[in-house]
């Protein structure tokens, strides 16, 4: 499947590199690569306030299918929001959230699904204090995550025929996460397809505190 747009990257938008305040470079995934440097990290504590204007991502219309991909190394037993997106209400319209059951949330323009229906990965555990590699592909009514480039389990996402996400809004990341983290996040726009989940892609790292 061809992709309308290049994949979004998190770090990027955000401006990490800048330091800004509570974000500080470390150590990432890979500490030894061969014929190249290693993985860069950024460690983001609570002083950190980082968002941008949703329409910042995504200039047009926010995709209907596209897919997530995230390096993470949650602290044992952490729960939290990864990352948030929210309308001009203020109005949590799409989050992830990691941990030991992991849930992907979506609310679109119609209020589905429901809360109690949000897709909620209960054989899944992030936060063990291990490094894991996730992608979250929405494709249609499923939603489809795999870890570690194994394990894969599909949820159905009960969402409308023709979902709208409000673009006017702010989108958030990690501002809800208390404990070490240390994650990466990229957006794939356009495209549900996961096979971009490949090992030897190097990509900006994320570490949250």
């Amino acid at each position: 499947m061809k992709m309308i747009n290049p994949l979004i990257i998190a770090t990027n938008v955000l401006d990490f590199k800048s330091s800004p305040e509570g974000v500080k470079k470390t150590q990432g995934f890979c500490t030894i690569r061969r014929g190249s440097k290693p993985d860069v990290a950024y460690r983001v504590d609570k002083r950190a306030q980082l968002s941008t204007p949703t329409k910042q991502l995504f200039p047009g219309v926010f995709p209907q299918d596209f897919s997530i991909l995230m390096t993470i190394k949650p602290k044992a037993g952490v729960q939290s929001f990864l990352l948030s997106v929210y309308n001009e209400q203020g109005i949590q319209q799409l989050g992830v959230e990691v941990g030991r059951a992991p849930v992907f949330l979506y609310e679109d323009q119609h209020g589905k699904p429901a809360p109690e229906d949000y897709p909620l990965f209960r054989a899944i555990n992030l936060a063990d204090g291990k490094w894991h590699r996730v992608a979250i592909s929405i494709e249609k009514k499923t939603v489809t995550m795999i870890v570690d480039c194994k394990k894969k389990i599909s949820k159905p996402l009960s969402r409308s025929d023709h979902t709208i996400i409000n673009t006017d809004g702010i989108t958030v990341f990690g501002t809800r996460i208390l404990d070490e983290e240390s994650i990466l996040v990229m957006i794939c726009v356009g495209s549900p397809m996961i096979h971009s989940q490949k090992k030897e892609k190097k990509v900006p790292q994320l570490s949250l505190v």
